[in-house]
């Protein structure tokens, strides 16, 4: 694994607490970073990605294919795909044309022009035998604030996509940013209203995220983890929920396959598990990460099972 950290802060706090961790317990779902290429340059992106960006390279087909079976052998239940935009990769197709033989795949997708050219091509994969469901980036529910983010024109051309995938058939999710000390049952009422006007189903799923930061950020005043917060703040269910405990990411970063902890901290080489999903999942994973807070804090996850 590369440990780039001592293995002193990477047990411990600051002041030398125990360190909260995850002991996974099973594979369930395995994500697979397609790439930091993206059609857009939004300033939030977590991943940083925008044109050309090769943080995170394009995973290939024949990169996937063992990985899949690894994961079958292991009980996994479902695969999900991230980005970048991952349908600006050039063998995403492929890849789902293969997995949904599998078990069903969730995708996640700004919803713009690298979508919406191609949907006569994702709507083939409606014959295949396992399910696909989309989660589209809507990040507010008004028109300006989105815009503000993604560029003029895209609130409208996202509500179009959602509007074309729901008339084919697909499950969809949408992603939305949570801002701090929100009323977020009065968002989520907006965007209930929203998707009425438009014919999508009310009950279309909402998945809130915080403020997770660019890669590389280090924001101050982040609370530490302690085992004693997990165990004191947590109950074992809240605990078991944690992505790092049912699902791991995979990466490519100079050419090379690495199993990371989960969808969050792929700008952290501590968090490379190693090359194979076996033994990823026999390694403790270590709170250490600022965005392991949110999860802690607000349960924030990029996962639809639990």
């Amino acid at each position: 694994m590369p440990m780039l950290v001592p293995m002193s802060e990477w047990l411990t706090t600051s002041d030398g607490k125990p360190r909260g961790y995850i002991q996974p317990v099973g594979l369930e779902e395995l994500w697979f970073h397609t790439g930091t290429n993206c059609n857009l340059r939004c300033p939030f992106c977590l991943e940083g990605s925008k044109p050309g960006n090769n943080r995170i390279e394009f995973i290939r087909l024949s990169e996937v294919k063992p990985l899949l079976v690894e994961a079958l052998n292991l009980g996994v239940k479902s695969f999900s795909f991230t980005g970048g935009e991952p349908f600006v990769n050039p063998d995403m197709f492929s890849i789902l044309d293969h997995a949904l033989d599998l078990r069903s795949c969730l995708v996640l997708t700004n919803g713009t022009e690298p979508l919406l050219n191609r949907l006569a091509r994702l709507e083939e994969l409606r014959q295949k035998p396992f399910p696909l469901s989309l989660r589209v980036s809507l990040d507010y529910p008004d028109r300006e604030r989105h815009d503000a983010g993604r560029g003029s024109g895209s609130f409208r051309t996202t509500l179009r996509c959602l509007e074309r995938l729901h008339q084919l058939g697909f499950n969809l999710s949408i992603a939305r940013l949570m801002a701090r000390n929100e009323d977020g049952p009065a968002v989520d009422r907006a965007y209930r209203d929203l998707f009425a006007s438009h014919h999508l189903p009310i009950e279309t799923r909402i998945v809130a995220f915080p403020d997770f930061h660019t890669p590389g950020e280090h924001p101050d005043g982040v609370p530490e983890i302690t085992e004693n917060c997990m165990t004191t703040y947590l109950t074992a269910a809240q605990r078991d929920r944690f992505m790092c405990n049912f699902s791991k990411m995979v990466v490519k970063q100079d050419g090379r396959i690495g199993i990371y902890a989960c969808t969050l901290v792929d700008d952290d080489p501590a968090y490379n598990l190693g090359s194979t999903l076996r033994e990823a999942m026999e390694k403790r994973v270590m709170l250490r990460h600022h965005r392991c807070f949110s999860c802690f804090s607000c349960g924030a996850s990029c996962s639809e099972i639990h």
